[in-house]
């Protein structure tokens, strides 16, 4: 019943500049933001869990967890649970706590 009531001409004018005025707005802060930030691309493949320089950097770590682990060594967070695993394998870390979602593991003294 009815619908919508029909705007005046001095409405249709205040709702006209309005929108400029926002359009200019967002093209200031198109013009401040710059270039668009680079992504980082992340390896998939999985460190060697043997190399000596990569066993020494894990022991300088006081709590290792997949996430800290994937942003040292620029892999992903599967990536980083495999190599957790295959270190705990080795003996180089000990698993603290852990559940189905995230494991904890400490260097091995």
């Amino acid at each position: 019943m009815g619908g919508k009531k029909k705007l005046g001409i001095k409405q249709m004018e205040k709702s006209q500049v309005k929108a400029d005025e926002d359009k200019a707005k967002e093209a200031k802060k198109k013009e401040k933001a710059g270039p668009p930030k680079e992504r980082k691309v992340v390896g998939i493949m999985v460190p060697d869990a043997k190399d000596g320089k990569n066993i020494s950097e894990i022991k300088k770590m006081p709590v290792l967890t997949p996430y800290a682990v994937s942003t040292r060594y620029g892999i992903r967070i599967s990536a980083a649970k495999e190599f957790l695993a295959q270190l705990e394998a080795n003996g180089t870390v000990q698993l603290v706590s852990g559940s189905h979602n995230l494991k904890i593991y400490k260097p091995v003294a």
